[in-house]
């Protein structure tokens, strides 16, 4: 049985006395073993204790290297409240989740340091630590004239401080804000606990368990830690016991590299990443023989993604659901458990579903579509400082709390889910509702075509029109509209057609790789409204 823990430092702790010894993160040769992280962390929490109260929010604007792990952990260990954010995003996003979630003090690199004093100008900061030298590119005579505190990581993981404060922390108290990733809207605030999360970390990491044992993965990091997908398989890796190997950015060449040098077990990333990783043009030199479990989330599995996958590795690429707001995991398959073509999985123990007709709310029969609402005894109950938004997605049916997804998914005989398309994404076209991700599924098994994103257009006699903007792969010759559009009539009823078919360059994604198939769709309605783009 999955043992239970009050805290995600009680658990971390717990790991890092099973194994002291054992590797806890490779990342740029250097390898760290669990009692060598800790000492890290106990020293940061020591130094962060002198300022930093129980439940304050801390943001955490770095790229992928071993300190945020340090940093997540720290603030962990004194009841504080990490606020990941991805380093990508400017001052003006940075900005917005700050002073939305209330973080006075934020962890940066010398790269980005620019960005967070642009955000210290309207959003009071008292203080900025920096992941480097802080004395690099003038980051003492910016601090100086903003009046704000700031500091080296490394100065406060000297010597001198060597005990771990002790806080009490409630495992319902929050452990984390995240932010949903924005891809129908501004990001959203979710208030993840402690339970929660360990909750659906040790669900995960049980899923694995019949074919790797806890404790001898080795991980990749295939996403990044600013999303639960990548904190539930990477930071859940850490907490099991297993070696995570970290990459300070995703490039393909060196995740393959990695992938054979370490035999690494696991790999995650969203089907996109897994459709770049096959086409990379020298996968052949990479020995993949050594993943066991292969798990992809974010979007629709395209069906000859996951064909390739298993015909070059050996194993199936598994596909599983989850949201922020449900802390990840809502459903998946055992590994090692066949499963059916195109499925999410079952759902998981921990928590509770189902698909509802969205307009009445009405449970729909087996193999209907249907909204999916989740619940679980430790869930989200609604979003930091959003409360409108909270009476839009999380309701109250027969007594019970549960989170509206947005997703149309079918259930059938069996427990198997099976995504179908966001209810946003769902193109109303003469009385019918398309999914859009069955006629991108379609167009992406045309040989010529790399990616593949399909929205609707407002249109008064029809209700919408259907896109489909395009990437055809670099080596594709002879490629028109016309051909696109007869292999579409083949593979598609007459409905589903697209109206339009545009070629691009690339497509716009998230920073986990998501297809961002709001921005495009926008564009096309302030086209068609004649506004400015």
């Amino acid at each position: 049985m999955t043992k239970r823990y009050a805290t995600i430092d009680d658990m971390f702790r717990n790991t890092v006395e099973q194994y002291p010894d054992k590797t806890a993160i490779i990342f740029k040769e250097d390898k760290i073993t669990f009692s060598t992280l800790n000492k890290s962390v106990s020293r940061l929490a020591a130094a962060l204790s002198k300022d930093v109260d129980k439940h304050e929010r801390i943001a955490i604007y770095l790229p992928h290297m071993p300190e945020w792990i340090i940093i997540w952990f720290a603030l962990h260990r004194i009841g504080a409240v990490p606020v990941p954010v991805t380093h990508f995003y400017k001052h003006k996003e940075l900005a917005y989740i700050v002073n939305d979630s209330g973080s006075e003090i934020v962890f940066c690199s010398n790269r980005n340091f620019e960005q967070v004093m642009k955000v210290s100008t309207k959003n009071p900061l008292k203080k900025i630590i920096v992941v480097g030298n802080k004395d690099q590119s003038g980051l003492e005579e910016h601090s100086s004239m903003q009046q704000i505190d700031v500091v080296a990581m490394d100065d406060l993981l000297g010597d001198n401080y060597l005990f771990s404060p002790i806080v009490e922390i409630d495992g319902r108290d929050t452990a984390e804000l995240l932010y949903t990733g924005g891809t129908t809207g501004l990001p959203k605030g979710v208030p993840i606990k402690h339970v929660l999360f360990l909750d659906t970390i040790n669900g995960t990491r049980k899923g694995i368990e019949t074919i790797i044992p806890e404790g001898e993965a080795i991980t990749i990091q295939g996403a990044p830690f600013n999303h639960i997908f990548g904190q539930d398989l990477g930071l859940g890796a850490l907490l099991s016991g297993d070696t995570l190997i970290l990459l300070p950015r995703l490039d393909l060449g060196e995740f393959l590299f990695h992938v054979d040098k370490y035999k690494a077990t696991t790999l995650f990333g969203t089907p996109t990443f897994f459709k770049m990783l096959l086409e990379y043009k020298n996968i052949d030199n990479y020995n993949l023989k050594s993943v066991l479990y292969a798990v992809c989330a974010g979007e629709a599995l395209p069906s000859e993604t996951a064909k390739r996958w298993t015909e070059k590795g050996g194993n199936p690429l598994y596909s599983i659901y989850g949201t922020t707001e449900t802390c990840g995991y809502v459903a998946g398959a055992t590994a090692g458990e066949p499963f059916p073509k195109g499925t999410v999985g079952r759902v998981v123990p921990t928590k509770q579903a189902r698909l509802v007709d969205p307009d009445t709310l009405k449970s729909v029969s087996v193999n209907e579509p249907g909204t999916l609402l989740v619940s679980s005894k430790n869930m989200v109950t609604g979003y930091w400082n959003k409360p409108e938004e909270t009476a839009l997605h999380f309701i109250n049916l027969d007594g019970t709390l549960w989170y509206k997804t947005g997703d149309i998914l079918r259930m059938d005989e069996n427990g198997w889910l099976f995504f179908i398309d966001r209810s946003v994404d769902m193109i109303k076209h003469k009385g019918y509702r398309i999914a859009a991700t069955k006629i991108e599924s379609v167009i992406l098994k045309h040989e010529a075509i790399s990616e593949c994103c399909v929205v609707g257009i407002p249109d008064k006699d029809v209700g919408e029109k259907i896109k489909a903007f395009v990437v055809i792969r670099m080596d594709a010759k002879d490629v028109t509209v016309s051909k696109l559009l007869k292999w579409c009539e083949k593979n598609l009823a007459a409905y589903e057609i697209p109206h339009y078919i545009e070629f691009r360059n690339s497509l716009p994604k998230s920073a986990v790789g998501k297809l961002l198939r709001r921005k495009l769709r926008d564009k096309e309605r302030q086209k068609q409204a004649g506004s400015p783009i």
